[in-house]
């Protein structure tokens, strides 16, 4: 039998409600870890965690916005009072705006991306980093998206959130490597989310037209983007930091 990924590592998820987020709930704890899910959703955290403790899994939620500094540290001080350290951080809380022109485009939209896209991961990195340094060491990875590595039309502020956690990842991996910090990016494709299924009602037509431009022809299942995740959480990938990986069907390959 193959080992757990995660076997008895304390992982912070943020975002956890819904999507990616619940899906990590679900593939980290199936891969042995402690998970501490951290979402502003507090019904839909204590319905994930009950579930997750019924399956017998390791599981705790508090309710945190990424986007106030406060309310993110302490969701990474939960973690460490309730369990002595946190080993990983997923940094996965995000939203997608509106998908209209640049020129268009309302300043608050573009507030709010920036809150919660970037900022956010900010929030977030600066807590888990300084547990991790107190614990010797850990692993951050950070969901950016494939609009972090290339452009997509009609999204400007969503496009420049996800190319700053792809900035945030490599300034971070750089700076911590020698202590023992790894911090890495997913960068998924279309994934079927509640914020792409948004998209996706407000745009008649594009997810078809996004399923056609991806070489496997089809978006992905949320668990998809959490193994990914996991593998880089663990330590089965010891020498890896900084890296961006695409999970995207093979989009930005063309």
């Amino acid at each position: 039998m193959t080992s757990q990924l995660l076997l008895d590592k304390v992982v912070l998820i943020t975002g956890a409600s819904s999507g990616i987020g619940a899906a990590a709930a679900r593939v980290f704890a199936r891969e042995g870890a402690i998970v501490v899910l951290a979402a502003r959703r507090k019904d839909r955290l204590a319905e994930l965690v009950d579930e997750l403790r019924r399956a017998g899994q390791r599981a705790a939620y508090v309710v945190s916005d990424v986007a106030v500094a406060e309310q993110a540290a302490q969701a990474v001080e939960f973690a460490v009072s309730e369990y002595g350290r946190l080993d990983c951080a997923f940094n996965n809380a995000g939203i997608g705006g509106d998908r209209t022109p640049l020129h268009l485009m309302q300043d608050d939209v573009y507030d709010s991306v920036m809150d919660i896209n970037v900022r956010g991961v900010w929030n977030c990195l600066r807590p888990e980093i300084a547990a991790m340094l107190a614990g010797g060491g850990g692993s951050i990875v950070n969901n950016s998206s494939v609009a972090g590595l290339v452009a997509i039309p009609a999204a400007a502020p969503y496009i420049a959130s996800k190319h700053a956690v792809v900035g945030f990842t490599r300034a971070a991996a750089d700076e911590y490597a020698r202590q023992g910090i790894r911090v890495n990016a997913i960068a998924p494709g279309t994934t079927r989310s509640e914020i792409t299924a948004d998209w996706f009602a407000r745009n008649p037509g594009l997810e078809d037209l996004v399923n056609s431009l991806t070489p496997q022809g089809r978006s992905a299942a949320p668990e998809e983007i959490a193994e990914t995740a996991a593998w880089l959480l663990s330590d089965r990938c010891p020498f890896l930091t900084g890296a961006v990986v695409p999970v995207d069907g093979g989009f930005v390959n063309q």
